[in-house]
């Protein structure tokens, strides 16, 4: 799954990322993006716009349009079928930019928290499916991040990572296509030896600590025989 993601950047380095999206000169930035919290998206609708959306896909339908964090993540396998997401992955696609994610090793009743990024240090493009949500005058926009097998390089902490979209041509077919067949086509576990990893704090647990430290490498234990 991806249950926590940081966006620090640029307005450089994701317009260099994103040619066709309008980066507005002054971005917000967080170490700990959590669910329910607003990020930044790229939708099918409006692409030349970079839009802030609720973390927690809330379905046209829900009767009160709250936001629980339940579906901050979509299983591609199936999705085309699931009550939530058999319209958005047809019609509401979106990019979710983001500089890294955090994914919890198990380790007897422990999470140990790790830093996951691309080791080219390029920005993740996550894929997403997004709704819209009306009612009494009250409107929600919100995502889901959309999930697949875990690669090699996660393998060891989780079964589960996001969908990384890692070409232009991949984010521009997410973008645009309307063959359903060639969307899901799209959704695969990303290559082996694309990403790299490393401790951090367990402040990241906590939804109060947004800083720097978060991103700050911490040394693993030494184990029993080293």
């Amino acid at each position: 799954m991806c249950g926590r993601f940081s966006l620090v950047t640029t307005k450089e380095k994701l317009q260099q990322q994103l040619p066709f999206v309008e980066v507005p000169d002054t971005m917000h930035v967080s170490y700990n993006i959590a669910p329910t919290q607003d990020a930044y998206v790229v939708t099918d609708e409006d692409p030349s716009h970079l839009q802030q959306l609720a973390w927690g896909l809330v379905p046209y339908w829900s009767d009160d349009g709250k936001n629980a964090g339940r579906l901050i993540n979509a299983r591609r396998e199936g999705i085309e079928t699931k009550p939530s997401f058999r319209v958005p992955i047809m019609k509401r696609r979106c990019l979710v930019p983001a500089d890294s994610f955090y994914e919890w090793r198990k380790q007897g009743r422990d999470k140990i928290p790790y830093r996951i990024l691309l080791k080219s240090n390029d920005l993740m493009l996550f894929a997403g499916v997004w709704d819209i949500w009306h009612k009494d005058g009250l409107t929600l926009r919100s995502f889901s991040i959309i999930t697949t097998d875990a690669n090699a390089d996660m393998a060891d902490l989780h079964d589960r990572m996001p969908v990384l979209l890692t070409t232009a041509e991949q984010q521009r077919r997410w973008l645009e296509s309307g063959d359903l067949d060639e969307v899901l086509a799209i959704l695969q576990t990303p290559p082996d030896h694309l990403v790299k990893k490393y401790r951090v704090s367990d402040k990241v647990n906590s939804v109060a600590n947004d800083s720097p430290m978060l991103h700050t490498e911490v040394q693993e234990p030494p184990t029993l025989f080293s």
